[in-house]
């Protein structure tokens, strides 16, 4: 099928990254967010980087032109009316998205492809909730998405061959690389990356070396770019807990199970460098 019109609903960094990579693509894109002020900060925040494409000659000034024409914003989901592909990027609450795939549901036309951002959440069940859930599809595209070449393409258990390729396919136009993956908690990524952010926390929690010292050991003797702490910060706390918690439910696995230090942390508000202070400080 043919994808020429485009919705990313979420303005945050994850959704206006998204919507930026369409834009650049050639691809007529409408960024959604409820809240009008996190909108305008979306729209604000890739204008930005557009102009600072231009300053490092990395981009033409007539294709940022090019890209931001290509760009609208809107509060409205009934604007996804006439959209072939609409993008989630809301907060990972499965009650959320699940309304607004229901809502998309309805509003969008028969043929649009309905796609999920989340990092940990089951497609397949929010596919359940849709009626063309053959249609769904998960997108998981990595931080910053304008830098990152990789895009997880996960498959529901109802997802339609036609859905898989009509996403590969669009990844490619991004200029990412697709990975195929099955739908289990925590797809690759996350699978892997949270259970060692997760072991580098009970590190420190057992007292076996520094916040430093590990995250020194992981950059210089795993050629690592930036240390698990450093980068558990750069995430945040809260939504590498939620991950943690939603491997140890999904497997039932103990080897999943959330450091109580990570746990504190977050009860104290020490979400990383998003509240000013998590494993390092930020203030």
């Amino acid at each position: 099928m043919s994808i020429n019109k485009v919705m990313v609903i979420g303005a945050g960094q994850m959704g206006a990254g998204i919507a930026q990579v369409f834009a650049q693509a050639g691809l007529h894109v409408k960024l959604n967010d409820m809240n009008g002020e996190a909108l305008k900060k979306g729209m604000s925040g890739i204008e930005k980087r557009l102009n600072r494409a231009v300053e490092k000659e990395k981009m033409s000034a007539s294709e940022k032109e090019e890209a931001w024409n290509n760009l609208e914003s809107t509060t409205d989901l009934r604007e996804a009316s006439d959209c072939d592909l609409v993008i989630e990027a809301v907060v990972e609450s499965m009650d959320i998205k699940t309304q607004v795939f229901q809502t998309l549901d309805e509003v969008t036309p028969e043929h649009a492809i309905l796609a999920s951002n989340t990092s940990s959440l089951p497609i397949t069940e929010i596919a359940a909730v849709t009626k063309r859930p053959s249609q769904v599809i998960g997108m998981h595209f990595m931080n910053p998405v304008p830098v990152m070449k990789l895009v997880e393409i996960i498959r529901a258990l109802q997802t339609s061959e036609e859905t898989y390729e009509a996403i590969e396919e669009m990844s490619k136009k991004l200029g990412k690389t697709p990975v195929e993956v099955n739908d289990y908690p925590g797809f690759v990524s996350n699978r892997i990356l949270m259970p060692m952010i997760n072991e580098a926390i009970y590190t420190v929690y057992e007292g076996v070396s520094s916040v430093e010292d590990v995250d020194t050991v992981m950059k210089l003797g795993m050629n690592h770019p930036m240390g698990p702490l450093q980068l558990a910060d750069f995430i945040g706390l809260d939504t590498c807990l939620y991950i943690m918690e939603v491997l140890h439910d999904g497997f039932g696995d103990s080897k999943y199970r959330p450091c109580p230090l990570l746990r504190q942390y977050v009860k104290a508000g020490w979400l990383g460098k998003k509240s000013g202070r998590g494993f390092y400080s930020y203030e």
